[in-house]
């Protein structure tokens, strides 16, 4: 059984990517790594997305396709254990895996489960065209849910924004929402198509879901490709403590119990 990742970058460099970090990672995993997404347009519509996502997939020559976004991480103590679940359900389109979301090095929220890991050689003909944002896996037409498939204890690390600074956010935020309303013809929760709009709504965004992140790490924890970066972390970086974000939420029981609830029984 060969697995394939696949990744899409477009400046990694300038815009703040951890680049490096994730193809180290990837190359432990897979038998190979595609990237997609050099020639990404500045201006682009929504669905521009899911043909990058396609390019990727049906680039990729392995048993398995696994899509990992740059910023997201398998932990090294998971190599074998992935392989296995793999081929245990070699019959399924595709599998779920739960999203540990961080901010913080100190802290992680299990956002939303994930199908990225694509059966292509059962089912070649899988689409990354559905979901709100049209790139989402399909087969014959029909969205390939989470909730339909078995949920794996591998969880993928997405960090995000972590190593972004206000201005390199700021631009991506405003480049995504133009991008959304050239689409859907309206800006939906992401602000509008300046800079300061798209950071505003951003920054009310990461609020909001701060307040979910209750569940504890320490760097150690975290993957090892990944932990240098972390240390390293300056004042100017949004995971240092999210702009200050980070001081003005609280989080109270009820987040508290949710979020352990989803860590033990999710």
């Amino acid at each position: 059984m060969n697995i394939s990742i696949f990744t899409s970058m477009t400046n990694p460099e300038l815009r703040m990517d951890p680049w490096k970090e994730a193809l180290s990672c990837y190359e432990d995993f897979a038998d190979e790594v595609v990237t997609v997404g050099n020639n990404w347009p500045e201006e682009f519509t929504f669905s521009h997305i899911g043909k990058v996502f396609q390019e990727g997939f049906d680039n990729s020559s392995g048993d398995w396709v696994i899509h990992m976004d740059i910023d997201n991480f398998f932990h090294e103590k998971n190599i074998n254990d992935l392989r296995k679940v793999l081929s245990k359900y070699k019959e399924l389109p595709t599998i779920t895996f739960p999203k540990y979301q961080i901010f913080t090095p100190g802290k992680y929220h299990i956002k939303a489960n994930m199908c990225i890991a694509l059966n292509k050689r059962v089912f070649p003909n899988i689409k990354m065209n559905g979901g709100g944002d049209l790139c989402q896996p399909t087969l014959n037409d029909e969205l390939l849910k989470p909730s339909d498939f078995p949920l794996i204890k591998i969880p993928i690390w997405n960090y995000d924004s972590v190593f972004k600074t206000k201005y390199i956010i700021s631009k991506d935020r405003a480049r995504f929402a133009r991008a959304w309303h050239q689409e859907f013809g309206e800006w939906g929760d992401r602000g509008g198509g300046t800079e300061e709009l798209a950071y505003a709504a951003w920054s009310e965004m990461i609020k909001t879901r701060y307040k979910h992140h209750t569940l504890k790490l320490k760097i150690e924890d975290h993957p090892k490709y990944i932990k240098e970066k972390l240390i390293n972390l300056s004042e100017d970086q949004f995971g240092f403590d999210l702009f200050g974000i980070k001081h003005e939420v609280t989080h109270n029981l009820t987040n508290y119990l949710k979020g352990y609830k989803l860590r033990f029984f999710n």
